[in-house]
């Protein structure tokens, strides 16, 4: 049972050395090359959850009026 708490959130120093190990393997000029990347991978789930939502909304709406 201990060995599941242990795998916790990290501390401040595994962040400083996660940091310190992403700026090794991807250099400083990578990064926000990448993060950029990841905003545009969360905006489009974000707006492909939203489109999703609507149409499961509008579908029960025509299924109310139908009834």
């Amino acid at each position: 049972m201990k060995s599941l708490f242990a795998l916790g959130m990290p501390g401040g120093w595994e962040w400083v050395i996660i940091i310190l190990v992403v700026l090794i393997f991807f250099g400083a000029k990578k990064i926000p090359e990448l993060a950029r990347g990841l905003g545009r991978g969360i905006r489009e789930f974000k707006d492909a959850t939203k489109e999703i939502k609507k149409d499961i909304d509008d579908s029960a709406k025509l299924e109310d009026e139908k009834k």
